[in-house]
C-alpha cells in the first residue's frame, strides 16, 4: 500500500508539473514584451526611425534646435501641454517637461506610433509650413493619415482633432551616448 501510494504520488506530481508550466509565457511571448535596442548612430538630426516593441511601431526622433524650438512655439496649440492625461500607459515621470524627453537627452524624442484616435499609424510631417492636408502654420510634426489628427514635434496632439489625448511614451533608458533601449529604464522592465 506504501509503495502504490508512493508510485501514485510520484504520477501524480508527473502529471501536474507539465500542466502547470503550460500556464507560462511562451519564449515567442517572452520575447515580443523584451526590450529593444536603438542605435542612436543611425538617426541623423532632423530624422527618424521606427522600431518594433511589444507588437506596435515606436518612433525615435533625433531633433534639431529648430525642431525643438517648434515644441516651445506650439504650446499654445495642442491640447495638452503637459501630457496630463495619458492614453493606454502613464508618462515616465523623467519625461515630464516641456520635451517629453529625458533632460539629458532633449533631442530625443520616443513615443508609441499609434494614433490616440483609432489606432492608425501616423505619419511624418516634419516640414514646418503650408501643405496638402496641414494648416498654414504647420510646425512640424505627425499626421494621422486615417481621420486628421495631427501631433507636434514632441508627440502631443493638436487642438479640435478627433485624437483625445497625446502619443504614449514608453519608458526607455539611454544605455550610452550611442545606444537607446526601449521598454525598461532605472525602474526595470515595463
Amino acid at each position: 500500500m506504501i509503495a502504490t501510494s508512493i508510485v501514485g504520488g510520484a504520477g501524480g506530481i508527473a502529471t501536474i508539473v507539465p500542466f502547470v508550466d503550460s500556464f507560462a509565457p511562451s519564449e515567442k511571448a517572452r520575447a515580443a514584451g523584451a526590450s529593444v535596442s536603438v542605435d542612436l548612430r543611425q538617426i541623423a538630426p532632423g530624422t527618424m526611425t521606427t522600431v518594433a516593441w511589444r507588437g506596435m511601431p515606436v518612433f525615435v526622433v533625433n531633433r534639431t534646435e529648430r525642431m525643438l524650438k517648434e515644441v516651445v512655439a506650439a504650446n499654445e496649440m495642442v491640447l495638452d501641454p503637459f501630457s496630463t492625461h495619458p492614453f493606454t500607459m502613464p508618462l515616465p515621470t523623467y519625461c515630464t517637461n516641456q520635451y517629453r524627453s529625458r533632460v539629458t537627452h532633449p533631442n530625443f524624442l520616443v513615443v508609441m506610433g499609434v494614433c490616440t484616435h483609432l489606432g492608425c499609424t501616423p505619419s511624418q510631417r516634419f516640414q514646418s509650413g503650408p501643405q496638402p492636408n496641414l494648416p498654414n502654420d504647420w510646425p512640424g510634426g505627425f499626421l494621422c493619415p486615417c481621420h486628421g489628427s495631427t501631433y507636434d514635434l514632441a508627440g502631443r496632439v493638436f487642438k479640435n482633432k478627433p485624437a483625445p489625448q497625446n502619443l504614449d511614451v514608453p519608458r526607455f533608458q539611454f544605455d550610452s551616448p550611442e545606444q537607446l533601449s526601449i521598454g525598461k529604464d532605472e525602474h526595470g522592465e515595463a
